[in-house]
């Protein structure tokens, strides 16, 4: 017994040979891509005034959750100016978000698809919940094996790091609409198609929108660890302060990571609970707009 071995990791290598030697055509296309499109946004960002960004990020936590949202968010990036990791900054934003998109464009079709189909949400389980336990460090070996070192494996491994809650809280949502609700659209002729557009998604919305806030949470974190292959941003500043003891430099890129991450969280919240936030400019709008139809109502 003690001779038997299995060599999973030697079949797992071939594999990927075979994969790098037949279908190269692809990473390459990929490699392109995600190039094209980290490198647009992260250029759009950095060139732009800092304060540029800062004023329109603030306004966006003001129209979506509060003035005190708009007033931390002035705060907390200009600060992150001022230690000058404003450039990482931003490199980190443009990488979540180019990742956040495609694993939202890829993990809402698969929700739905695993929300409507038994079968599908059989197979499609226990594949989530492999990519969730295993080890973040361990996504980035198979991507520098076809992407070499740099931002494209980073964010290939962001993408299926973070696609998992997408899929789960998508599939989630739709399954826990009221079935009665579903009959009532069935008894009026709708087919199915119409019931997803007009029942299923809307009532869902926030569930989903919880999940894709799982997702930025999620894709900010494998953002910092795609620093390790190469990937600029706060998360590359954090493995050159590890790797050198450089505490002033780890301190600083670490602040930047958690005022992102609490913009981000906050944002996303307010966009799946809208109602939640008075504050808001939306919410001024919408109490406007109700005073209106009130008045004319009465005239």
């Amino acid at each position: 017994m003690e001779n038997i071995r299995i060599p999973i990791g030697a079949w797992v290598d071939v594999a990927f040979d075979w994969l790098k030697e037949n279908i190269s055509w692809f990473f390459d296309f990929v490699t392109f891509l995600f190039t094209f499109l980290i490198e647009g946004l992260t250029e759009v960002l950095v060139d732009l005034h800092p304060l540029v960004i800062i004023i329109l990020l603030a306004l966006i936590g003001w129209i979506l959750r509060s003035w005190q949202m708009a007033l931390g968010t002035l705060v907390t990036l200009f600060f992150i100016m001022t230690m000058d990791q404003w450039v990482p900054a931003m490199q980190t934003l443009a990488l979540i978000i180019i990742a956040a998109v495609i694993a939202i464009i890829i993990a809402i079709p698969v929700g739905i698809l695993a929300a409507r189909n038994d079968t599908a949400s059989a197979f499609i389980r226990p594949v989530l919940d492999f990519m969730q336990t295993m080890p973040a460090f361990v996504y980035l070996i198979p991507a520098v094996t076809f992407f070499s070192i740099g931002v494209v494996p980073g964010l290939v491994s962001t993408v299926i790091f973070a696609l998992p809650p997408g899929v789960r809280f998508t599939e989630l949502g739709i399954r826990g609409v009221d079935s009665e609700t579903v009959e009532a659209g069935q008894s009026f002729g709708a087919t199915p198609g119409q019931i997803l557009r007009g029942v299923q998604l809307p009532l869902a919305t926030p569930t989903i929108m919880a999940g894709i806030n799982q997702v930025i949470m999620l894709a900010l974190a494998m953002a910092v660890i795609a620093g390790f292959v190469g990937a600029d941003g706060l998360g590359k500043n954090v493995v050159e302060a590890v790797a050198t003891q450089n505490l002033p430099l780890g301190v600083e890129a670490g602040l930047g990571v958690v005022i992102v991450a609490v913009y981000l969280d906050r944002v996303t919240a307010a966009l799946g609970n809208a109602k939640d936030y008075p504050r808001s400019l939306v919410a001024a709008f919408r109490k406007r707009s109700a005073k209106k139809k009130a008045t004319a109502a009465q005239a």
